[in-house]
């Protein structure tokens, strides 16, 4: 499965890939077509085709979980780009892919041509989990999904955490932002998850 949505800003073109139905984005100016890939996660050809069309200028990755790493090495050697991890997550990256990160901070801008990608660090699933925001858009990876948090019983995880991310974070943003999250092909927005943090707490996952 795949779709493409276009804000007149930015071209976002996406895919399921891998048995854990992960997304995998190709983020681009629409203006210039000058981009990024989110998540490289499985298919290295099918990301590698999404891209066609698109000047991929790095490859960014929310966490360091293996199911969001393992095509990570074919598409940096076929596109020749840089992999760019929070470093709070090398370690963890390192038991999936030999590709070396570059270390990604909170704050730190991606351009893409007129437009650009903030980095948020967004701690709780793992510890150097981060979103990526745009203009309107969000991309959570699997700090925030339609109903609720990600998990936090993995290695690193921590619930109290990724609700404090959530809650000082993300739920800061503007309602309208839309939420594309790392797994499904659900998308929601910032406005409809909000009111519903005071139920995540008290059900504690």
């Amino acid at each position: 499965m795949s779709w493409t949505f276009d804000n007149g800003t930015i071209l976002t073109k996406a895919a399921l890939v891998g048995e854990y139905a992960n997304n995998a984005f190709v983020v681009a100016c629409a203006q210039t077509g000058r981009g990024v890939i989110i998540d490289a996660a499985a298919e290295p050809d099918r990301i590698l085709e999404l891209s066609d069309g698109v000047e991929v200028e790095a490859l960014l990755t929310t966490h360091g979980h293996h199911d969001h790493l393992r095509a990570v090495a074919p598409v940096v050697k076929a596109l020749g780009v840089p992999f760019l991890l929070h470093a709070a997550d090398h370690e963890l990256a390192a038991r999936t892919t030999r590709v070396t990160p570059t270390p990604l901070r909170d704050g730190e801008v991606i351009p893409l041509g007129e437009t650009s990608l903030l980095t948020m660090h967004t701690p709780g699933h793992t510890p150097g989990s981060v979103c990526f925001l745009s203009p309107g858009v969000l991309f959570s990876g699997d700090t925030l999904f339609p109903g609720g948090p990600g998990a936090t019983e993995y290695e690193g995880g921590d619930f109290d955490q990724i609700i404090k991310s959530i809650k000082d974070r993300l739920f800061t943003l503007d309602e309208g932002t839309d939420v594309y999250p790392g797994h499904g092909p659900t998308k929601t927005t910032i406005g409809t998850e909000k009111p519903e943090l005071p139920e995540w707490i008290a059900r504690g996952w």
